[in-house]
């Protein structure tokens, strides 16, 4: 196999609980592309992710990409489509590489959710078998494209994007933090030492820097697309935690993989420079020097909070597994990462002080 075969996203059958009317989904077509669409789709599912279900659509047209909301009850705030297809439209143009919005549609007439559909873009998605791909030199580039395209994100003028009313800048990280634990609180099946003295922790040491950019909310590896041939981004996706916020948010979370063994996607025992990993003190003087920005006080309790947000998200994922209406199969197995992260996160709390 390839290596270009190897990291192509993962294409299965429709799994039975989010099936969705084809013939319903080609009517809605035929309105946004007019009469060279000849009416016919083929649908099938991304493998993976257990948030929004996400659907690769081949038609005449070339393929396009539906992202929709889960069915069931779903936590306020949770799965929001409609932003994330606002954000990506914004982000049209920019220097931030993002697919081309077709439409949103909130009927849910259509396919009983609101859904928006997307261009599809050729990429690699290399997420954890990173180190196992390229070159040396190959691997540093991608992780400093990495790097660049999230300062690249933060200096967008996003009122000048439009995108005023998106998000409230101020007290970024107290309202997150309220949001989170609310959100866990929603999710929990189990006692949760550790997550409960985390929050209390983060509790009494919320940053009080009050920088506002585009937050893109879930920055990492396995959410952008590398280029087929070249070692660069292609398409940065998920956007549906997008908000206006601290940029250190998403910087933060994307070194949590320092502070997380293998078994969870992260770096601890691993020889980050045969690998091609940056450490975390190199992305940080790499993205303060993109940005601009001098490097930042107390980081590791921005990461902490990341570690908590992520642990809630966890929480999330492995509720709606016992609900039967997680995106993919394995979410059952999120209560474990769960668990980990949380730990993990109150380790790095107590070695902050």
């Amino acid at each position: 196999m390839s290596e270009a075969a190897s990291t192509d996203p993962e294409l299965i059958e429709v799994l039975e609980q989010h099936r969705i009317d084809a013939s319903k989904v080609a009517d809605w077509l035929g309105r946004q592309l007019g009469d060279a669409f000849d009416g016919q789709v083929q649908i099938r599912q991304f493998q993976g992710g257990q948030s929004n279900p996400t659907y690769h659509l081949a038609t005449n047209l070339g393929a396009w990409v539906l992202r929709k909301k889960p069915p069931g009850q779903l936590l306020p705030s949770a799965h929001a489509v409609e932003r994330e297809f606002r954000v990506m439209q914004a982000l049209g143009g920019s220097a931030v590489p993002v697919p081309r919005m077709l439409a949103l549609c909130e009927d849910v007439s259509v396919i009983g959710t609101p859904f928006f559909v997307m261009q599809h873009v050729p990429g690699r998605l290399m997420g954890t078998r990173f180190a196992q791909h390229g070159t040396l030199a190959e691997r540093r580039a991608i992780n400093d494209d990495l790097i660049r395209v999230l300062a690249e994100l933060h200096r967008v003028d996003w009122r000048a994007a439009g995108l005023e009313g998106f998000g409230r800048p101020e007290r970024y990280f107290e309202r997150q933090l309220t949001r989170w634990a609310a959100q866990w609180e929603g999710s929990r099946t189990e006692p949760a030492p550790a997550m409960e003295s985390l929050r209390d922790w983060l509790q009494a040491h919320v940053p009080d820097d009050e920088r506002a950019t585009i937050v893109h909310g879930d920055y990492r590896l396995g959410n952008v697309l590398v280029h087929p041939s070249q070692p660069r981004l292609a398409a940065v996706l998920d956007w549906e935690l997008a908000t206006i916020g601290h940029p250190m948010a998403d910087l933060a979370y994307l070194c949590i993989g320092h502070h997380l063994p293998p078994s969870e996607g992260g770096f601890l025992g691993t020889d980050l420079a045969a690998a091609g990993i940056p450490t975390q003190d190199e992305c940080v003087a790499r993205y303060c020097q993109a940005a601009g920005c001098a490097l930042p006080v107390a980081f590791n309790t921005f990461v902490a909070f990341s570690m908590f947000r992520l642990a809630a998200i966890c929480a999330g994922v492995y509720k709606r597994a016992l609900d039967g209406n997680a995106a993919d199969a394995r979410a059952l197995g999120f209560l474990e990462r769960y668990r980990t992260i949380a730990q993990a996160g109150w380790a790095l709390a107590q070695r902050c002080g």
